[in-house]
């Protein structure tokens, strides 16, 4: 469970504009729930519904296997030489 604010910073070049509309998307796609709660200030919580949770040992994979394709494949000597032109 993160607020507004905290998932702003964990996403370092990220726009309000952006992060409102993809947790929109997660939203209607029963992905993320988002909780409102009557206070003053407005504090607003967003988590993942058990369908988001669901995704997670999907995600971890894509996450391992990208990072051992950058370690792996992209750090080939033919890869450093192309980059290099």
């Amino acid at each position: 469970t993160k607020r507004f604010g905290e998932l702003k910073a964990l996403m370092p070049g990220i726009t309000q504009r952006m992060l409102v509309n993809q947790l929109r998307e997660l939203e209607d796609d029963l992905i993320v729930e988002r909780k409102v709660y009557p206070v003053v200030p407005p504090k607003v919580e967003y988590s993942l519904t058990e369908k988001g949770k669901s995704l997670m040992p999907i995600l971890d994979s894509m996450y391992k296997w990208g990072k051992n394709y950058m370690e792996n494949v992209m750090d080939t000597p033919a890869n450093k030489s192309a980059s290099i032109k």
